[in-house]
């Protein structure tokens, strides 16, 4: 729900200038972004900003940093509900429960958290105890995350992944004795990989039902091990033929693929018997529906929504806000005339000893005219359902006639489907993601480290 305020109205195509600023009648979605920044090893392939733990964990320090760096941006967003809320890294998993439950506690003491708001932890199957699970549930978290990746042990050791096929399993069996909602991420592409071993990890997915999949393609980041030393991984073609089988069949086992690396199961709303039927695998081979333009509306009511769908991550999808708190964690935030994005200090010490002197933010700018439709659409344009028209004049302050060349030159080229009421990436536009969003940068628009991340069609550190 959005936050009504009373700017002025908001600004025609024919005053745009380079000058002029958004303008809002209501304030997007609010989200809050928590990272932890260490993990038990760091892994070969990443380049998000997680620092190994060769010490124990600073935990109350740092969770006393967090609750000062909110503190700190309380002014920017006071009285603004909090839809969701996201512990990404890192592996927040190593963090204790009493730790999450005081992060939450401080957060609901200063935000209005919604009722039924979405609360996910990530966590790495090696870092799993049944008892942590639960106290985790018990502490709000409500949706889980597991870095499984794959469940081949070659392919485990050839990620440096600390956990092994075996506990991949029993951290989900553990998982799902607290959590209905749970999230598996899985990659593809891996060194040594063949297609049927891709497609035989779907499958042991899909043998837990989880309600949610996010399935990567493993590239090769710079400022990374495997980018020094890069391993030999399957060609092009072995790659389109993996994405293609798990896409067929992940549609077939009733999940919608609504976003380019993310699957969502249908809900019971589609059909209560037949979904259940799919969870006790009494039924199989009937393939998902894909959304009518007015089912996909949906996204923006997540509860009403057909599947079930990463709210947090959806609400970076449609150009919602997020505060970002925690070493190196990104936010962008809305004014009723401007849109600003801030990056905290990251390394995490650094961070917590500015977070105590009140300077947590390292970086801070405003999203120029000239760059915010290039950011609405680096985000919306990765909905495989496209976003109704009328959203970019909600969450971007600006007319659609603003961007209006843009969508012409992407409609000519095939990379678009659009009517008056629904703007959609077409499938080529789909495959050549980048292609299309490059359309959409112009000269004057400001690159950044998120932006840079979401061209290569890959998420930032705050996303599954």
């Amino acid at each position: 729900m959005s936050e009504e305020i009373s700017p002025p109205a908001v600004i025609s195509a024919s005053r745009l200038t380079p000058d002029a600023s958004p303008r809002f009648r209501a304030l997007p979605p609010l989200s809050l972004y928590i990272h932890i920044p260490w993990c038990a090893r760091k892994c070969p392939y990443c380049d998000f900003n997680s620092h190994e733990a060769r010490a124990p964990v600073p935990e109350e320090r740092y969770v006393a940093a967090l609750v000062a760096d909110l503190e700190q941006v309380l002014p920017r967003v006071w009285g603004r509900r909090v839809s969701s809320v996201f512990f990404g890294g890192g592996t927040p998993s190593l963090f204790s429960a009493r730790a999450i439950e005081a992060i939450l506690d401080a957060a609901r003491a200063r935000l209005p958290l919604a009722p039924d708001a979405e609360i996910t932890l990530e966590a790495n199957p090696g870092t799993v105890e049944a008892g942590k699970f639960r106290a985790f549930a018990a502490a709000g978290v409500n949706r889980l995350s597991l870095g499984i990746q794959s469940f081949d042990p070659r392919h485990l050791k050839a990620l440096g992944r600390i956990h092994d096929d075996n506990e991949a399993r029993r951290a989900i069996e553990i998982a799902r004795r607290d959590f209905d909602n749970i999230n598996l991420d899985l990659m593809y592409g891996l060194p040594g990989q063949d297609v049927e071993e891709a497609l035989a990890d779907v499958e042991m997915a899909l043998s837990y039902a989880p309600r949610h999949l996010s399935c990567y393609h493993l590239t090769l980041e710079p400022n990374t091990y495997f980018h020094r030393y890069p391993p030999a991984l399957p060609d092009d073609d072995a790659t389109a033929a993996m994405q293609e089988g798990m896409e067929a069949r992940l549609a077939a086992a009733g999940y919608e693929h609504y976003e380019t690396s993310a699957f969502a199961k249908i809900r019971e709303a589609r059909g209560v018997r037949r979904d259940r039927k799919r969870e006790r695998g009494e039924e199989s081979g009937e393939r998902g529906k894909e959304n009518s333009p007015a089912e996909y509306a949906s996204l923006l009511s997540p509860l009403s929504s057909p599947a079930y769908y990463c709210r947090h991550n959806l609400n970076y999808w449609t150009f919602g806000d997020y505060l970002g708190i925690g070493a190196g964690a990104h936010g962008k935030i809305s004014f009723p005339d401007r849109i600003t994005r801030e990056m905290r200090v990251k390394h995490p010490e650094r961070y917590m000893e500015a977070a105590e002197r009140g300077a947590a933010v390292q970086e801070e700018h405003e999203v120029g005219v000239d760059a915010v439709g290039f950011e609405f659409m680096m985000n919306a344009l990765r909905l495989n359902g496209g976003f109704p028209a009328r959203l970019f004049e909600e969450r971007a302050g600006l007319p659609l006639a603003a961007v209006v060349r843009e969508l012409d030159e992407a409609e000519r080229r095939g990379l678009i489907a659009r009517d008056h009421a629904r703007i959609s990436p077409s499938p080529l536009g789909r495959r050549f993601l980048n292609d299309l969003l490059q359309i959409f940068l112009r000269p004057a628009a400001c690159r950044t480290e998120v932006t840079d991340r979401l061209l290569t069609a890959r998420p930032p550190a705050d996303f599954e």
